[in-house]
């Protein structure tokens, strides 16, 4: 890792309200990111602002592979390089510099006491920087003899003046390198008289010997050399700042019921509980963000002998200050892009289910599923598919955190189903279909199941029918997620397929992405992506975007929808709105209409078989231990209890390997890349696959 790395990226200001050209200046050892208006102005030593590193924390956008973010001192700064490989030098020097500097506050922080041996590691890194730079001046003066007089005179005053201000003693440096070389019995060889001591970012910093340019060309970012040396007057700031118009952070990243850690909010800190800008202004953060979690009762009553499992009973403004040292040690094992399938996350964070049931949540409104059946033309069909689509995403976030559903074990299974509302309402009893998926549920509910189907990769499966109107839905996916820094991403590759079997039609659908953003303060998640759903036999499709929000404007949660008729590129309906709020509809006639309002619309209970009457390998009877212990607070026996689980599984697949045993899924088959339900309804009911 060189000292200094250099070259222009365009930052984010707040009175243009768009990208600016800026010099930046990456100094390794001071922990330190320092910018100026053009690469001249950096030579004169006028500095626009800087970044301390120290406790920082890089961002990126999953959706744009230019853009990374910087989040410390409370503030937010966003820059852009030139290209993807552009950015991944930045932020590799950034990652390194970041960590060295960390690792150094945790020192401080926990009372390290350096030995002898990191004593001897300084003294010689220190020995080394001054030979280097006794070697660089000489070449210095070599170079100030060959210029003009006039220029010669402006650069000697520069390297006077930064003498002057950072380095008083200009021997001073050799007095400390020698005086503790005597302390431990050694004898410094004699060195050349050194002149007026040059800093290189308010430190004796330089570059190491044979250090290259990470760029190709002059305009990309590089590595200081012995020949250009970067001559600044700046020492280390105890904040990052930024001149006043040219400030821009994203208060957005802080909630405002959050505790954030310690290096984000300090508070010996003037104004440090909420963002400030330089004249002092505090700044108004914006509400709590809805989120991903959904609650979980385990209550139900005697007239009830299923578990309804939805009552709202989370917690909320929870914070992971008290898990700060848990989630710092967790981010430094982790590196930007990098896949966190088999990252073991702490047990605090997670959210009482298996991602299992949270797939259920697909179905909160089962009368809008089951009413795509009931539609009786092709057009009004696909309407009513993108409605109930579009209003599948809202159900189960209550809470103001966000939590990750537990992994699902290799044959884990869930069931569930939704007795519809005219039904419901009738006094009288169902009798079970004593068929299907659930057998316990009426031809009239929906029912539902799902099943962990594969483990590396990690593939559910899940399924879902209304016997009665015949429709069915068949669907895998295959979460992958990805470390962002200030978020994380969770890719769902995979597709469904809703069939209508009174109409012989299928509608091809695939799901978003999730991110979980502001990890460091209250989590809170979005979607983004593009999906779409299309229908082969009647050739009417859509399009549907989940809009992640601009870091600057711009509103959470929007969605907008376009649906197609067959052989046509121009829609007959356009619909915008937020997926977890209200959505209107324009029509090609011009008339506008409510599409859809989640906030008015009551999410159907599911019903679940009580713990009792559940197999072992049963997601809420499998996950017992730890979800009694979660909701008592427990996080020890939580861990542990999720621990004998986990190792309980490593137990049987390291079994079937000695026996060289393949494993055998409960409900589902691989059908080519798609994962299919055993005994679907279209198979029950003797219709003709398609």
């Amino acid at each position: 890792m060189a000292s200094v790395m250099e070259g222009p990226l365009s930052k984010w200001t707040n009175v243009m309200k768009g990208w600016q050209y800026r010099w930046f200046v990456l100094d390794y050892n001071a922990g330190l990111l320092s910018y100026y208006t053009s690469k001249d102005k950096m030579m004169r030593g006028s500095r626009r602002g800087c970044v301390r590193l120290r406790g920082a924390v890089i961002g990126i956008d999953d959706e744009d592979d230019s853009t990374f973010t910087i989040t410390v001192d409370q503030k937010t700064f966003h820059f852009q390089a030139r290209d993807a490989d552009e950015r991944e030098k930045w932020i590799h020097a950034l990652e390194g510099t970041i960590l060295r500097h960390t690792l150094q506050l945790q020192e401080a922080e926990t009372g390290f006491v350096p030995s002898v041996q990191d004593f001897d590691k300084k003294l010689a890194e220190a020995d080394a920087y001054l030979q280097i730079l006794i070697d660089q001046l000489k070449l210095f003066d070599e170079k100030i003899k060959d210029c003009k007089e006039d220029e010669s005179r402006r650069v000697s005053d520069i390297c006077f003046f930064s003498c002057h201000q950072n380095c008083p003693s200009p021997s001073s440096c050799l007095l400390y390198v020698d005086g503790s070389k005597m302390c431990k019995g050694e004898q410094r060889p004699s060195t050349l008289s050194v002149g007026p001591v040059v800093t290189v970012m308010g430190s004796l910093q330089t570059p190491t010997p044979n250090s290259t340019g990470s760029g190709p060309s002059a305009p990309s970012s590089s590595v200081a050399s012995p020949s250009h040396m970067t001559i600044t007057s700046h020492s280390v700031p105890d904040f990052s700042y930024s001149s006043s118009e040219d400030e821009f952070y994203d208060a957005d990243e802080f909630s405002q019921n959050s505790t954030s850690p310690k290096h984000f909010l300090d508070p010996s800190r003037p104004s440090a509980a909420l963002p400030h800008s330089d004249d002092g202004t505090v700044l108004k953060r914006p509400n709590t963000n809805e989120s991903l979690d959904s609650s979980m009762s385990n209550g139900t009553t005697d007239a009830d002998q299923f578990d309804s499992h939805d009552d709202e009973a989370e917690d909320h403004g929870e914070s992971v200050e008290e898990h700060k040292s848990v989630i710092m040690h967790l981010l430094s094992q982790v590196r930007l892009g990098m896949d966190l399938t088999k990252v073991v996350l702490p047990t605090f964070i997670l959210e009482r289910r298996s991602l299992l049931e949270m797939y259920a949540d697909f179905f909160a409104h089962p009368d809008l599923f089951v009413s795509i059946a009931d539609q009786l033309e092709p057009k009004e069909r696909m309407v009513q598919m993108v409605k109930w689509y579009m209003s599948a995403f809202h159900a189960g976030r209550k809470s103001s955190v966000a939590k990750k559903p537990y992994n699902p074990i290799l044959g884990e299974v869930f069931f569930c189903h939704w007795d519809l509302p005219s039904e419901s309402e009738e006094s009288t009893a169902v009798e079970p279909s004593s068929e299907g998926p659930v057998p316990w549920s009426s031809a009239n509910s929906v029912s539902f199941v799902a099943e962990q189907v594969s483990h590396h990769p990690p593939i559910s499966a899940f399924y879902a029918e209304c016997l009665s109107k015949k429709i069915q839905f068949n669907a895998h996916i295959w979460t992958k997620s990805k470390f962002l820094g200030m978020s994380i991403g969770v890719h769902n590759i995979g597709q469904g397929c809703v069939s209508c079997l009174e109409h012989d039609e299928h509608y091809i659908l695939t799901f978003p992405n999730g991110y979980g953003r502001s990890i460091l303060t209250v989590p809170w998640v979005e979607l983004g992506g593009e999906c779409n759903i299309n229908c082969s036999k009647t050739g009417y499709s859509a399009s549907i975007v989940f809009h992640t929000k601009p870091f600057y404007g711009g509103k959470k949660h929007r969605i907008t929808a376009e649906i197609f008729p067959p052989n046509d590129k121009k829609s007959f309906c356009s619909i915008e709105g937020e997926w977890n709020g209200v959505m209107h509809a324009k029509w090609a006639s011009g008339e506008n209409s409510l599409f859809i309002d989640t906030k008015k619309m009551g999410c159907i209970k599911k019903k679940v078989r009580k713990l009792e009457d559940q197999l072992e390998y049963e997601s809420r009877s499998l996950w017992k231990d730890v979800t009694v212990s979660l909701k008592s607070r427990d996080i020890d026996a939580a861990t542990e209890a999720k621990h004998r689980l986990e190792e309980k599984q490593r137990g049987e697949a390291r079994e079937r390997k000695e026996n060289e045993m393949q494993w055998e899924t409960r409900l589902f088959h691989e059908d080519g890349e798609c994962w299919v339900y055993d005994e679907p309804l279209l198979k029950r009911t003797g219709s003709q696959r398609h």
